[in-house]
């Protein structure tokens, strides 16, 4: 039996019962009771009230548009992620594997922005005060002033925020507070929920940014309900393999800035440091070119990135395996087919592995012609040529399809040394444009001319 200051709402139709039942008694639907804080007794609705102050009814084009102002964290990548920096009364999730860094990166980010005379606090509800000050002692932050609360109890760490109204706080992690207007363990839907919803409320309320460290389930995503996505301004995630010295931060989500923009550190002793040119992360340095090879021109929110793709094309059994890392296994299925149907290459008994170098995780379709020219490179035994790139989308049809931004990939290419390309027909330089010094394109329209070249070029 629940408290009498706990209820339990149905999510589908919103009635309520006083304790948890397996079908609501409102509309008979199964497993949709969860628990939430009854509202005090003659508090009405204020408990839901709006975040912002009611406004009068203003056509969109009387309303004044101004810029949202930034402050630096002093971490580039971090803020080129964040859409150039922290904004105030801003609410950021950042989720990741344990052990990736994200504790690492926000205390860095924090005595960075403390060192601008800036209030910061750093809530920990998984470590002491003594384990985070002997981090901080790892990270050569000695002498640092950030402030340091140990707390997981929501009612104490809102008090302490009101109190010392910090510019940008870090909870870490909000799978830890608990409510005490609630009766389950911290890390429930119900208390993860609730605590989300009340710190959003103190951050617009206050403009104090906060920074929420959320942990992830098995599969990689955000645990906890997904409407705690829904109700911070910007959602991080953490990539890379534990065992590799490099990480990515990706934006998945980001209400001031561009979404799926990366930001590349290393790991060091002294922490998590900035890589300035990423692309040479996930490039293999082969003294010669090597069959199965072709580098990929990928971008990853506003940057334009190259990325090795390898295939290995080796004889398979009665059931031969797909296997791909970092790109579409579906996708894969489906580009085997149409290399087969329109450019009469067949793998159909023949093992197919494919591999982005470097553990980046490509989802944008322009891998398309990269991925097959390299498949036809490790099936044929004949490496493509030096200095060769390849992007673009490739249809069912066997259309080869322009990809955003194509110009700015050829750009990024040739200022790395790239010398060939083979690109969709609709991204290669139009007539009297200037064209892109030491770089030969080569545009295509369909799969099977992309084959021709490259027959040609060998």
């Amino acid at each position: 039996m629940a408290k009498d200051k706990t209820v339990f709402t149905c999510a589908e139709c919103g009635g309520t019962s006083p304790k948890w039942l397996g079908k609501c008694p409102h509309c008979n639907a199964w497993n949709t009771l969860v628990e939430s804080a009854a509202e005090p007794a003659g508090a009405g609705k204020n408990r839901f009230a709006s975040l912002a102050k009611a406004s009068a009814v203003t056509a969109l084009a009387d309303i004044e548009a101004t810029d949202t102002e930034r402050t630096p964290t002093g971490l580039e990548e971090l803020d080129r992620v964040l859409g150039g920096g922290i904004v105030e009364g801003g609410v950021i999730l950042i989720g990741g594997d344990p052990g990736i860094g994200k504790s690492t990166l926000l205390l860095q980010a924090l005595d960075a922005l403390q060192r601008i005379n800036l209030t910061t606090l750093y809530v920990t509800g998984e470590e002491s005060g003594a384990q985070v000050a002997l981090r901080a002692r790892r990270l050569g932050l000695d002498g640092s002033r950030v402030q340091v609360l140990a707390e997981i109890q929501l009612e104490k760490i809102l008090a302490t925020l009101d109190s010392t109204q910090p510019a940008i706080a870090v909870i870490d992690s909000i799978q830890t507070v608990y409510s005490e207007q609630l009766t389950s363990a911290p890390g429930s839907v119900a208390q993860v929920r609730e605590c989300a919803a009340h710190l959003t409320r103190m951050a617009k309320a206050s403009g104090t940014a906060i920074v929420l460290v959320g942990h992830v389930t098995k599969e990689g995503a955000l645990a906890g309900p997904r409407v705690l996505e829904h109700m911070v301004d910007t959602v991080l995630y953490f990539e890379g393999d534990t065992h590799s010295s490099f990480r990515l931060v990706r934006a998945i989500k980001n209400r001031f800035g561009a979404v799926n923009e990366i930001g590349v550190f290393a790991m060091t002793e002294r922490g998590l440091k900035g890589v300035t040119n990423p692309s040479a992360i996930f490039l293999s340095q082969h003294a010669e070119p090597v069959p199965g090879s072709c580098v990929l021109v990928t971008l990853e929110g506003t940057r334009p990135m190259l990325v090795e793709i390898q295939a290995l094309v080796d004889s398979g059994g009665p059931s031969p395996r797909r296997l791909s890392v970092g790109l579409d296994r579906d996708r894969l299925a489906m580009l085997l087919a149409v290399l087969h149907r329109h450019a009469g290459v067949a793998c159909m008994d023949q093992d197919v592995f494919v591999n982005a170098v470097g553990g980046v995780r490509i989802s944008e379709p322009a891998a398309d012609l990269a991925v097959m020219l390299a498949i036809t490179s490790s099936l044929r035994g004949k490496p493509l040529p030096k200095g060769f790139l390849a992007f673009g989308e490739v249809g069912l049809a066997g259309e080869v399809r322009p990809a955003p931004r194509g110009q700015e990939r050829l750009r990024e290419a040739a200022k790395l040394g790239f010398s060939v390309a083979v690109v969709p027909k609709a991204n290669a330089p139009k007539k009297g444009s200037k064209e892109i010094e030491g770089l030969t394109i080569h545009p295509v329209e369909r799969i099977e001319e992309a084959l021709d070249v490259v027959r040609r070029l060998l």
